[in-house]
């Protein structure tokens, strides 16, 4: 019987050995990551979040804290867009100087040279450092130099998203075509030309499409950062909870929930705008300068709105600052005890995201069915704003609510990571689900197959593939999300370095700093390592 189903299923030993393997390996993750699914039905936990819930309505609406709001709200934006203009400004130059499309050598005849290379490698090494360490991260330490405000948030969001434009803009750069730049050169053109005609107009479109999602994404680490005093709804929501208000936190949760979908119908309609443009001709010129316009005026009233002041953040003063934080910050402890306490709550953090992402993918999986279509009209809109209200709210932001509902630790930092990612990996489940090829599918059910093993043997070997690429790829970013949680009491590395920070012990901080980046960059190098196993 068993040889009949395998000839029936060739990949039938695979499954079940894969199958077998995960559950072998779900126990210990499960234990690290505290995982007690009773927790969330426990009394004492209920009556906590029942009475945190009741308290959500009436809005708060008064016209002081409207005010606020409005203000808070604004300021979001503010940050949000400064964050990303700064981050560009360092984008930039990092993946010119790092991408292999644009140096000398690959365009043209040149001398080879060794310093060359060290150079493309040691900008490739400060792309890792920047986009590894959490804008989180990276926002406390600013609170801590500068002081309350929004300016902590905007230096945050230059560094991390400038490492993580500068990585994906030399991608992009380093998969156009060279041939036209390479005919420049044989024309006579400079090297000048070659690299502005040859190469960056292929690649233009794609760029500006990245940047906008950016400043979607930098639009959620702004609310984030103001958890920590970087100003923003993230403090006044602060603020809020601390004083258990809930009107005033439904007030905000509903005001960022506008803002980020906002922010996700006005990013589509650019990118079907920039779609939409000639190739060629006086049409894209028009197009492209109105877009830096508009983003001029927007940035010009960002900044203003903000009340930035670069040159404060480079005065002696502030420089005396930074150097007196440094020589706090570093060397990094060694201490038995303190390097004892990182690795236990590395593998914390580590089997918090996988956990957190395993079920994410559970739940997408669940979701992506109705959100493609497959059951009809008004189950894929009805699952599509559940997808887009899981993914506007901040995991850090989740990671509040679920502390409420199982209490303190891991299994609460998970949950949050469930939420938020599964409605992420739901959206991108499904559209990988409407662009897949039907063929397969329909073949089956003519042949009289039942829907469900239609779908198991027609459609789901189309879109494992790319479902699993999405998957892994969110848990790179889960890794870094989960080494912060710990900030509102969801235990692993994030716990440990605010308590650190919080008894301003800073050579103890930059210890839990380094695992935080030698994690995020150790699941990086698996995670991609897997993808190239699979493609």
């Amino acid at each position: 019987m068993l040889l009949k189903r395998d000839a029936r299923d060739p990949a039938l030993a695979g499954r079940l050995l894969l199958g077998l393997f995960a559950c072998v390996l779900a126990w210990p993750l499960g234990h690290l990551a505290g995982v007690n699914p009773t927790a969330l039905v426990e009394p004492a936990n209920l009556r906590v979040v029942g009475s945190f819930l009741s308290g959500f309505w009436p809005l708060a609406h008064d016209r002081f804290f409207l005010g606020l709001l409005g203000d808070a709200l604004l300021q979001t934006l503010a940050i949000a867009t400064v964050g990303t203009l700064l981050a560009l400004l360092i984008a930039v130059p990092l993946a010119i100087g790092s991408a292999v499309s644009l140096s000398i050598s690959a365009i043209g005849p040149a001398e080879s040279s060794h310093w060359r290379t060290a150079v493309r490698q040691t900008l490739r090494a400060l792309t890792l450092l920047l986009r590894g360490i959490p804008e989180l991260v990276w926002a406390l330490l600013f609170v801590r130099v500068f002081g309350l405000g929004p300016s902590a948030a905007v230096l945050a969001l230059a560094l991390t998203y400038g490492g993580m434009l500068a990585k994906v803009f030399g991608e992009i750069l380093d998969s156009v075509d060279r041939r036209p730049a390479q005919a420049i050169l044989a024309a006579g053109g400079s090297r000048f030309e070659a690299l502005a005609y040859g190469l960056l107009p292929n690649a233009a479109a794609e760029l500006i499409s990245y940047t906008v999602y950016r400043w979607e994404c930098a639009l959620r680490a702004a609310v984030v950062m103001g958890l920590v005093g970087a100003g923003g709804l993230g403090q006044l929501m602060d603020q809020s909870m601390k004083a258990f208000n809930g009107g005033e936190i439904a007030s905000i949760l509903s005001a960022f929930l506008l803002l980020v979908l906002l922010s996700d119908a006005l990013s589509s309609v650019l990118r079907r705008w920039m779609a939409a443009a000639p190739a060629q001709g006086h049409q894209r010129w028009i197009t492209a300068w109105g877009l830096v316009t508009l983003a001029g005026f927007v940035c010009i009233a960002s900044w203003r709105h903000i009340g930035l002041d670069l040159g404060a953040l480079l005065s002696d003063r502030a420089g005396s600052d930074i150097a007196r934080f440094l020589r706090e910050f570093i060397p990094p402890s060694q201490d038995p005890a303190l390097l004892a306490k990182i690795g236990s709550g590395a593998l914390e953090t580590l089997a918090t995201s996988l956990v957190g992402t395993l079920l994410a993918a559970c739940m997408a999986v669940a979701l992506a069915l109705p959100a493609a279509g497959r059951n009809g009209t008004l189950p894929k809109a009805l699952t599509r704003f559940v997808l887009n209200l899981l993914r506007a709210v901040p995991e850090l932001v989740w990671a509040t609510l679920t502390v409420l509902a199982a209490g303190l630790g891991p299994f609460a930092g998970a949950l949050a990571l469930a939420l938020h990612t599964g409605g992420v990996l739901g959206r991108l489940y499904a559209e990988a689900l409407e662009n897949a090829p039907p063929a397969a599918e329909i073949a089956l059910r003519n042949s009289g197959a039942p829907r469900a093993l239609a779908f198991l043997y027609g459609a789901l070997p189309e879109v494992a593939p790319q479902w699993l690429a999405y998957t892994l790829y969110r848990w790179e970013i889960n890794i870094r999300m989960a080494a912060v949680m710990g900030f509102v009491g969801a235990g692993g590395l994030g716990q440990l370095l605010y308590f650190e920070l919080s008894l301003f012990r800073l050579d103890n901080a930059c210890s839990v700093i380094i695992a935080m980046l030698l994690l995020a960059l150790l699941v990086d190098q698996a995670s991609a390592r897997l993808r190239r196993r699979m493609g």
